[in-house]
């Protein structure tokens, strides 16, 4: 199986950052955060599951480089030494034999800028920030991208049901897609994967959509007009971060929309590498709201796209076609 040796690493390494994760939720640590440049929220569990990934990944592949979010800037400031010493103490927690020092030069290795040569890594160690914060849904996503295309793709979904009909099933998902071979979704604590589709559904009316909980995020006004044009008349299900894209990988929704809050914004490359791959594997399609593939060949960002749009494929041309008619 090509890529298996990469596959079982991005495996073992996503799910010991889902562990360190729910870790420092269940010991009320997720409070311990601070405020990035950008007004986002950075905590613990950031900082610790990027460490924990790079540390693996480093191991058993020296030589790929990482693009991640997070780096140490904040973190080692003297003003921030107890969050230092709490995201020490659970990445040794975890991956025990380590110093103070690997443990955030393992963070700073995510400094990498990506581009169209070679492969990297890149990895949102908490996509989903907002609701890691809320006890509601996050992801860690990482994703293998080879001359600027994604090949590999794991998303660790630790509170998401493995079954959204019933609220009460277990939580905990882990979805995963090789370029040309599906996707496949298993529970964190389960070893047996299952192949999974994404909805032959080509009606609107019957369709489910998906967005972003926060409004700053995706504009959720153009959104209500472009399910009023097409006729969707389910409730939109939202919540943080890539678990939506498996829900639409898994049949759960048809549509994604990430609908940008203002023009000068784009998206960065770990928001949506593992996430696109997994759904495209499943059967669905990804494209800017131009029609236009993502390109994650140029760097931490996506400069070349604006906007997201994610279907089932059945539904994409119309949906693309109404999204045009909406966003300025």
């Amino acid at each position: 199986m090509p890529y298996e040796s990469e596959r079982r690493v991005a495996i073992e390494s996503v799910l010991e950052a889902c562990r360190l994760c729910e870790t420092v939720r269940s010991n009320l640590l997720s409070n311990e955060a601070l405020g990035k440049e950008d007004g986002s929220p950075v905590t613990v569990a950031d900082f610790g599951a990027q460490a924990v990934v790079s540390r693996h990944l480093a191991a058993s592949l020296p030589n790929v480089p990482l693009v991640g979010e997070e780096d140490c800037g904040l973190l080692r400031r003297d003003d921030n030494a107890r969050l230092r010493e709490l995201v020490v103490d659970q990445v040794k927690r975890i991956t025990p034999g380590q110093t103070d020092y690997e443990i955030l030069e393992a963070i700073d290795r995510g400094s990498g800028e990506g581009g169209p040569k070679g492969r990297f890594w890149t990895i949102d160690p908490i996509d989903g920030t907002k609701g890691f914060l809320r006890g509601d849904q996050y992801a860690v996503a990482l994703a293998l991208v080879e001359e600027g295309q994604v090949i590999l793709g794991v998303l660790g979904c630790p509170n998401l049901p493995l079954d959204l009909r019933e609220p009460q099933s277990p939580r905990g998902c882990l979805f995963v897609a090789v370029k040309g071979e599906g996707a496949t979704m298993r529970g964190l604590n389960d070893t047996s994967e299952r192949r999974i589709k994404v909805t032959k559904n080509a009606h609107p009316s019957e369709a489910r959509f998906c967005e972003s909980f926060e409004s700053s995020h995706s504009s959720h006004e153009h959104a209500a007009r472009i399910a009023q044009i097409l006729g969707l008349n389910k409730s939109p299900l939202r919540m943080d971060s890539q678990c939506k894209y498996g829900m639409v990988a898994r049949g759960d929704a048809a549509i994604y929309l990430r609908l940008p809050t203002r023009q000068s914004y784009m998206e960065t490359i770990w928001d949506h590498a593992a996430g696109s791959l997994i759904v495209q594997e499943a059967g669905g399609k990804v494209t800017d709201m131009a029609g236009q593939p993502l390109d994650f060949s140029l760097g931490r960002r996506l400069s070349n796209n604006r906007g997201i749009v994610v279907t089932n494929g059945a539904l994409h041309d119309q949906v693309l076609k109404t999204v045009r008619q909406v966003c300025p």
